[in-house]
């Protein structure tokens, strides 16, 4: 073998050098170019090693700035990115805000870019299907419908074949949803003064297409130049009727909104002490009286469960309360009462105050986990805990058999009411202040605006139930709620759960609020399946709060302590408005007032109308009926005005409307600086009867 080797370097000499470079490379002296041959460095001594030292100090300091530097310079960017998202989330919501109210346009209540892109599409004339798919739609226009119904427009074949003429114009369809019904409550006189509203519509337009409807808009002007032209019904198209409806809406006002919302006047709390009495007959006769004179259509009376039931159980006491309603049946309105099983108190309660009722008090003395529990320990004796709804822990009852017998007492007591059709709607207490809600910004706690509340989760049962949750769920260890959730007062960027990018967005984060509102749900959910069987036939009614502040926030930390999964990446309402449908009730929606002066100074982040129009639409979109109450009392025209606006929406493209309000009057001191023509303007307002 060695011979051949020999024979083969001998014949190619060159060839065999050549493979000797290859395979054996010459040493270099660079240890760092030859890792498998590393040559040892000599230590350097004297002079030199102290300049070695003294550099390799400075270099490690100097890096040690650059270091602290860039970290400083990374947080600077991350509060501007911050701010610019903020500022872009602000620009966007004003923008959907605008596109909803002057345009009609049916968007979700957490639309996204694609929502709004395919209304625009819709807009145009072009059919989005919900995979996508964007196509035009034939220019074939529909068949005539009948002449007898002068609200739907037709078009003859002359003016079929304009319309397929001008099919660039992005118009809507006459049998769009989007405006037919609004087309129903307006006249068909058009006016030539309305028509640059269109340009308003179609900003978002391509600019081919948007010259392509100014040179079709200028044609029109002069086609319809002579008022003749104008006023003739068989030379309208669609475009102009849709300018149409938006100049009639806005020419008219609140006028225009004919719906009759009927109102409901609540009378004070106290009217009935603690023992069931009556205390002033002639007081509410004369209060009925000038609820009448203004023509409000019933009052709402709550019934405490602390007065009822206040002494032993299932003993009931309806005596002052009998009185009371026989009183109203003499003045013929309509009553709601509300079935109040939580404590009334507080600054704003003129010094009255109603507990629960004695006898639960004193169960609580020897089991303080039947109230809900803050994180400190603390008992909030507002409303019962629902971890108890179905631990017999009541003198052998639960707590929903709690409700369901004080319920069955009210519906077996005033049966000829109900006979009579008097009770037009039973209002079922669910939480704290009668809201469904945790009462987790309770101010006897030390809660003071714009506070985010805290977890009333705390007591054995709730954590029992947790503990339950997280171990269906594989994971043992998640059985606590969060710590670093803060204080009642404390503002989400001060925790780090609430924060930018906090906690609440965790797996464990996100598993805690599912749970905490599932709660929420169940226990509502329990509560009104006996209701259900209680009130037959009777209208239903649930409060739900208006937990503003802190909602332009991504977290929503006061509503989620209150039990409403709702940041800004969840839709918090659905699945509860879902369950509230099962049992066909009405949603009765706190609509907050105006802000305070120290919510300005404080700047809670707080939006009233946007968790107001989430809240309202979303149940609107779910098949619910929707009534409201105020939250503060109105004082003026401009709160009464707003009032109306909020029951009676002018550009709801389905006409939606309120099914009543309640109307929580002023104290009787504040009453008398009042102008009762105010009062009668509003009620005169909601009963369509304003006439400018």
């Amino acid at each position: 073998m060695n011979t051949n080797n020999n024979t083969m370097n001998h014949r190619f000499p060159a060839a065999a050098q050549d493979l000797d470079l290859q395979q054996s490379p010459p040493p270099s002296t660079n240890t760092s170019t030859n890792p498998y041959h590393p040559q040892p460095q000599r230590r350097p001594r004297g002079f030199a090693a102290t300049n070695s030292n003294t550099t390799t100090t400075s270099a490690a300091s100097a890096a040690a700035t650059t270091s602290t530097k860039s970290r400083k310079e990374r947080e600077k960017e991350k509060e501007r990115t911050k701010l610019r998202e903020r500022h872009r989330r602000a620009i966007t919501s004003r923008m959907l805000a605008g596109l909803r109210q002057y345009g009609n346009f049916p968007l979700p209540a957490r639309a996204d870019m694609n929502d709004v892109i395919a209304a625009l599409a819709r807009e145009a004339g072009w059919t989005v299907d919900l995979d996508g798919t964007t196509f035009r739609q034939s220019s074939s226009a529909p068949p005539p419908p009948p002449l007898q119904q002068p609200p739907i427009v037709h078009f003859n074949s002359v003016e079929q074949n304009n319309v397929s003429n001008v099919g660039a114009h992005p118009v809507c369809s006459i049998e769009s949803p989007l405006y037919s019904s609004s087309l129903k409550n307006c006249s068909m006189r058009s006016s030539v003064d309305c028509q640059p509203s269109a340009l308003r519509v179609d900003e978002n337009l391509s600019p081919a297409s948007l010259d392509s409807v100014i040179a079709e808009r200028d044609a029109k002007l002069d086609r319809y130049s002579s008022p003749g032209a104008i006023n003739s019904l068989d030379c309208l198209e669609s475009s102009q009727l849709v300018q149409d409806v938006g100049c009639r809406e806005h020419e008219t006002g609140l006028s225009s909104t004919s719906y009759n919302v009927p109102v409901y006047a609540r009378l004070a709390t106290g009217l009935i002490n603690n023992f069931c009495q009556l205390m002033d007959p002639e007081g509410i006769k004369e209060e009925l009286q000038n609820l009448k004179s203004l023509r409000v259509d019933g009052v709402v009376v709550d019934c405490w469960w602390g007065i009822v039931e206040a002494w032993t159980p299932k003993k009931y006491e309806w005596a002052g309360y009998r009185e009371m309603f026989d009183i109203i049946r003499e003045f013929g309105m309509k009553l709601q009462v509300v079935m109040a099983f939580h404590e009334y108190g507080g600054h704003d309660s003129g010094g009255i105050f109603i507990s629960l009722p004695q006898w639960i008090l004193e169960i609580g003395k020897g089991n303080q986990d039947i109230f809900f529990t803050d994180r400190e320990g603390r008992r909030n004796t507002e409303c019962l805990s629902w971890g108890i709804d179905k631990e017999r822990v009541l003198r052998g009852r639960t707590g929903i058999e709690i409700y369901f017998d004080f319920m069955r007492s009210f519906r077996t007591e005033f049966d000829d009411l109900f006979s009579e059709g008097l009770v037009s709607a039973v209002e079922i207490g669910l939480g704290a202040s009668g809201e469904l809600r945790y009462p987790s910004f309770s101010e006897r706690m030390g809660w003071r605006y714009p506070g985010i509340g805290e977890f009333q989760c705390y007591d054995k049962y709730l954590l029992q139930n947790l503990k339950k949750a997280a171990k269906l769920r594989g994971h043992s260890f998640w059985a606590r709620a969060p710590d670093n959730a803060g204080y009642y007062n404390s503002k989400p960027h001060e925790t780090g759960f609430f924060c930018e990018r906090g906690d609440y967005d965790s797996y464990h984060g996100r598993f805690f609020l599912q749970w905490y509102t599932q709660v929420l749900i169940d226990h509502a959910d329990n509560v009104l399946s006996l209701a259900s069987l209680v009130f037959e036939e009777i209208q239903i009614v649930v409060k739900i709060p208006a937990v503003y502040w802190w909602y332009k926030t991504t977290s929503h930390a006061a509503e989620l302590t209150a039990g409403y999964y709702n940041p800004c990446n969840q839709d918090g309402y659905s699945l509860l408005f879902d369950m509230l449908k099962k049992h066909a009730v009405t949603m009765k929606f706190v609509v907050p007032g105006f802000k305070a002066s120290y919510e300005q100074i404080d700047d809670p982040m707080s939006d009233p109308d946007g968790l107001s129009w989430q809240v309202i639409n979303t149940a609107w979109d779910r098949g619910l009926s929707v009534a409201g109450q105020n939250a503060q009392p109105c004082y003026d025209r401009e709160g009464f005005t707003r009032l109306v606006e909020t029951a009676k929406p002018q550009n709801h493209p389905d006409c939606r409307y309120f099914s009543f309000f309640v109307f929580q009057q002023p104290s009787p001191l504040v009453q008398r600086t009042i102008s009762f023509s105010e009062i009668d303007y509003f009620i005169k307002s909601m009963h369509g009867a304003v006439s400018d």
